[in-house]
C-alpha cells in the first residue's frame, strides 16, 4: 500500500465549478441579505442554497464520473 495521501477530487473539481454558478451564489447572497434581521425563524434562503448546490453537483458530476471511468 502507498504512503501517499488521498485527495477528495470532488473537493477540487467543486472549486472549479464554483465560477459557473454565480447566478445561484448571487440569488442566495440576496435572499440572506433580505431576511437578515428576521427574528421569527419563519424566513430562510434554503430554496436558493439548494439550487446554487446543485448547479455545482451537476458540473461536477460530468467531470468526476468521467475521472472514475
Amino acid at each position: 500500500m502507498s504512503d501517499e495521501e488521498v485527495v477528495d477530487q470532488k473537493k477540487t473539481l467543486e472549486e472549479t465549478c464554483k465560477p459557473k454558478c454565480v447566478r445561484q451564489l448571487r440569488e442566495y447572497q440576496a435572499c440572506a441579505k433580505r431576511i437578515e434581521g428576521d427574528e421569527s425563524g419563519h424566513k430562510h434562503c434554503t430554496g436558493q442554497y439548494f439550487d446554487y448546490w446543485q448547479c455545482i453537483d451537476k458540473c461536477v458530476a460530468v467531470k468526476l464520473f468521467d475521472q472514475l471511468k
